[in-house]
């Protein structure tokens, strides 16, 4: 091995990398060599280290592909600009490895749980997710996460030797426990320990508040439900308004919007890690085992940019998420799901074979769930004129 840390052939190993990230990562951060490891035991890979391969393999995956297609907020055919499920991912991603490399974490996991923590998602959003609950109520229920977690433990077929994607320990842990205001698993039911996960863990949680709560902003003032005359009561943009004004004079209106925002992310980003890094000292944090032992969520706000940040998330909920042109969609959305799957129901020969397949041993209603659960907003269009409408595809 040569003082780079290259083999004899000038390659960099996985070996190298991950004595590299014990030399590097702070002693909190989760190191790969260290995983729990996997359900199904693999060889290791000679260039890729555990959390690299995980997220390889979500990339890969069909489940992760289809978030192309699937709503945020607004219905994919509605605009070309608007976020999508994929978009978000990435933007997830993004703020991830910023906050993990800044704090010492390990960069790939967070990466790897950031690509994977919306594969569980419905079509039409949490409208979608809602309809299923309850069409699932006396079946055991849906929730996206649970969901998201049985997509990469089962419902993904790529691999001979083993059912999913055979993600290490870590990822399957952050994929069960994500929670943030639109997300509550119920942790009791995912097998995994009590308490907190992993700081890259809690880092994907946050960074997906920051994504959500700032680039709903920006597609809600892209479909005009939102105006910046609105928004001059919320603090957080008022400030950063002015902070605009003053450094850049008067900009063009879509310029000047884009600016606020950038401004907004960089403070919850900043303040999140200046914060975080606070508290994992005052906690007495020395190893990623210690982040367990927590009553609470160590990767946190400050509280005074988090009672601002509550504010503002007020402000999208009244103004955005329950205005009539959205609530109207959502409504829609849900009723178009519960169709759907009710028809399915009463006629389990209308699924692919794969699917009748499941139904065997998982049950109708938990077969037709997965199938429906996996639509993206076009498939599940489309299905629903085939189902009720055939005549009108003829």
């Amino acid at each position: 091995m040569d003082p780079t840390g290259k083999d004899a052939a000038g390659v960099l190993t996985r070996a190298e990398i991950e004595r590299r990230e014990a030399q590097w990562l702070a002693p909190w951060g989760m190191k790969s060599g260290e995983s729990r490891g996997r359900g199904h035991a693999e060889p290791e890979h000679p260039f890729r280290t555990a959390y690299q391969r995980d997220r390889d393999r979500i990339v890969h995956c069909r489940a992760f592909r289809r978030l192309e297609y699937k709503t945020q907020v607004f219905l994919n055919h509605e605009g070309d600009h608007y976020r999508t499920r994929l978009t978000h991912t990435l933007e997830v991603a993004q703020l991830s490895r910023t906050i993990a490399r800044a704090l010492g974490l390990n960069e790939d996991l967070a990466e790897a749980v950031a690509l994977a923590h919306d594969v569980g998602h419905t079509p039409f959003g949490h409208s979608g997710e809602s309809a299923l609950n309850e069409m699932m109520k006396d079946h055991g229920g849906f929730e996206h996460n649970r969901h998201g977690l049985r997509v990469v433990d089962e419902l993904e077929s790529r691999y001979p030797d083993f059912p999913g994607l055979n993600l290490t320990y870590e990822v399957r842990e952050a994929i069960a426990k994500h929670t943030t205001r639109w997300d509550a698993p119920e942790r009791a039911e995912t097998g995994f320990e009590d308490g907190p996960p992993l700081l890259e863990a809690q880092v994907v949680e946050l960074a997906d508040s920051v994504a959500y709560d700032n680039h709903d902003l920006d597609d809600g003032l892209e479909a005009e439900i939102l105006r910046e005359e609105d928004l001059k009561p919320v603090a957080l943009w008022a400030e950063a308004a002015e902070a605009l004004r003053r450094q850049a004079g008067d900009l063009p209106e879509k310029q000047r919007q884009a600016q606020i925002i950038r401004r907004l992310v960089n403070r919850f980003v900043t303040d999140l890690i200046e914060n975080s890094s606070a508290q994992v000292r005052a906690r007495g944090i020395r190893r990623p085992d210690d982040v367990r032992a927590q009553d609470s969520n160590v990767i946190s706000f400050s509280p005074g940019l988090d009672g601002l940040r509550g504010e503002m998330e007020k402000f999208l909920h009244e103004s955005l998420y329950r205005h009539y042109r959205v609530t109207r969609v959502c409504n829609g959305a849900r009723r178009f799901v519960e169709a759907i799957f009710r028809e399915l129901v009463r006629h389990p020969d209308e699924l692919p074979p794969e699917h009748r397949r499941r139904a065997e041993t998982a049950g109708v209603h938990r077969a037709v769930c997965d199938y429906v659960a996996g639509m993206t907003d076009r498939y599940a269009q489309e299905q629903y004129v085939q189902l009720f409408q055939p005549y009108q595809k003829l």
